[in-house]
């Protein structure tokens, strides 16, 4: 199992926004690509309180090659990202990190 550590900064007051993309649309269509979720997280205390911050969990790096792919071609998911930012753009910065877990991990 691999893990994908991802963070969005958002821009200022913009969180809220990101927040209701992800409810209202993007786990929808992940369930629909079958792109699993470990948790979501926003920081209470840390550098920037207008993060979002997730973990996704992949078999491999194939699978997260070709599931993302598609979802990120997928034309519901172009127009939906496109009208969520009608008001203005949202995330300032996406940090991604690919992680393979270790042996003693309570993830496997």
């Amino acid at each position: 199992m691999i893990y994908e550590l991802r963070v969005y900064r958002c821009l200022p007051g913009r969180l809220p926004a990101l927040i209701k993309r992800f409810e209202s649309v993007t786990l929808k269509l992940w369930e629909k690509h079958g792109i699993r979720q470990s948790g979501f997280f926003t920081t209470v205390i840390g550098e920037s309180n207008q993060e979002l911050t997730y973990i996704l969990k992949w078999e491999s790096l194939a699978e997260r090659e070709k599931v993302w792919t598609a979802f990120m071609s997928d034309p519901e998911w172009m127009s939906s990202r496109a009208k969520s930012e009608e008001d203005g753009q949202i995330v300032g910065n996406i940090v991604s990190q690919l992680l393979a877990p270790t042996a003693f991990s309570a993830l496997k």
